[in-house]
């Protein structure tokens, strides 16, 4: 069996002809800002979010020490029709042993949601996780009542698995049920890998 093979340090740029992920940096408050000011209800069924100045700055060091630590892998996600940053994602729970990892974190700017970006970014993570880690299975999670993240984890082809109960907190510290989905290799394939192609915004 072989071993996946991800390396924290090198700097993994993966892209289309739409958008554009890079790691995210610490100079990318910047391009965050306008989200973390203006549309706050962006984090509201998740603890840790970037809502205003202070804890937009948390969140970015929080996300970078985490890949320095070698726990999370965090992008900035860059739309190059609005020449424009959308918002963030990332890679966490990367177990090379059990080829296994997960994506989260993963959230938009108003502008951005129900565009279809998210589904590009969903082609871009999962294709680079099946095809170049060569990982067997990606595993996500939502905040029980965000039925809009979980329809849109289905709509890229995941599986909802079932629910943790009092998993985490939301954003004003209420505890939480999470919804754990997950697609395998073999559904990638022989399925959602075209399925998916066809559904991104050229």
């Amino acid at each position: 069996m072989n071993e996946v093979n991800f390396n924290y340090k090198t700097d993994y740029i993966l892209q289309d002809e739409t958008i554009f992920l890079r790691p995210l940096e610490r100079g990318d408050f910047k391009h965050l800002l306008k989200f973390s000011i203006n549309e706050p209800e962006i984090w509201e069924f998740n603890i840790g979010g970037a809502n205003g100045e202070e804890n937009l700055l948390k969140y970015i060091d929080n996300a970078i020490n985490q890949r320095q630590s070698e726990r999370q892998y965090p992008f900035i996600i860059f739309d190059k029709k609005t020449n424009e940053y959308a918002g963030s994602t990332r890679f966490y729970n990367i177990d090379l042993g059990m080829k296994t990892i997960e994506v989260g974190y993963t959230w938009y700017g108003k502008k951005y949601q129900g565009t279809g970006i998210n589904k590009n970014c969903k082609y871009l993570m999962f294709d680079f996780a099946f095809d170049k880690l060569g990982v067997e299975r990606i595993g996500l999670g939502a905040n029980s009542k965000n039925q809009r993240s979980i329809n849109a984890m289905k709509g890229v082809g995941c599986t909802e698995e079932g629910i943790l109960r009092s998993r985490s907190f939301d954003q004003n510290g209420n505890r939480i049920d999470a919804v754990i989905l997950s697609i395998l290799k073999n559904e990638w394939n022989e399925t959602w890998k075209t399925k998916l192609k066809e559904k991104t915004i050229k």
